[in-house]
């Protein structure tokens, strides 16, 4: 592929989610109710709703981000760097007011862009719905209202692999697999995020997962356009 963009003006990231309750029980009723409603349809006939709130996290109405990690480049004549950094914890806005503010301060050109694996699907509207909840403004780069198609500026590397295919689906593991990417999937993987939080308290190796993610989808995105890939010494945690 021939990109055409400055990978300097990308802002690589991913997220993680967890429900916004540990166990059914503290969800209340009109919520369970609502949330019965929404997943009656991926819910095989035998698996009641309580049973599937541990997928909760995967919707912004039920769910919460407990981490959005970042990456950008840096370089100059001699050297080159991914600079990596996350917004984590258990205060959902607060995460979302810092990221926000990075947006806002340092990727707020119109030539700055955001990319994330399925992010056109899940990491960009999820971010601007829970924003929306907590009554934060959206940054300019979240606010697509009154857009056309090729003034969002957002790159999915999962829409860039798909060539115009919209039923082909990739994840992003099997794509660093066959690109020959070091797998961030090394850990844990999205399935056990909550476990990992609720159960284990462990934000730390959650934190750690989803940077490994944010690299990953650099590297993509670099092998995309067919350039050198990052080595370990060039990324840099900030």
């Amino acid at each position: 592929m021939n990109l055409k963009i400055k990978m300097s003006n990308v802002l690589f990231l991913d997220i993680e989610t967890v429900p916004q309750k540990e166990s059914w029980t503290e969800v209340s009723e009109i919520t369970q109710e609502l949330f019965a409603k929404k997943t009656a349809y991926q819910r095989k006939e035998d698996i009641t709703a309580k049973e599937f709130y541990e997928r909760a996290g995967i919707w912004a109405e039920f769910g919460k981000i407990i981490c959005i990690s970042v990456a950008y480049f840096t370089s100059n004549k001699e050297e080159r760097n991914l600079r990596v950094t996350s917004f984590s914890g258990d205060d959902e806005k607060q995460i979302l007011i810092d990221f926000k503010k990075l947006l806002d301060t340092h990727f707020n050109k119109t030539y700055h862009v955001l990319c994330a694996h399925n992010g056109k699907e899940f990491d960009f509207p999820y971010i601007a719905r829970r924003m929306i909840i907590h009554q934060i403004e959206l940054p300019s780069k979240l606010n697509l209202f009154g857009k056309k198609p090729w003034e969002v500026p957002h790159i999915d590397t999962m829409e860039l692999w798909k060539f115009g295919d919209y039923k082909h689906y990739s994840s992003l593991q099997l794509l660093t697999t066959i690109l020959g990417i070091s797998s961030p999937k090394d850990d844990i993987d999205g399935s056990e995020v909550a476990k990992v939080y609720y159960k284990e308290k462990n934000l730390g190796r959650i934190v750690k997962y989803c940077e490994k993610d944010t690299i990953a989808v650099a590297q993509l995105l670099m092998r995309f356009n067919n350039e050198k890939l990052v080595e370990e010494h060039e990324i840099i945690n900030v």
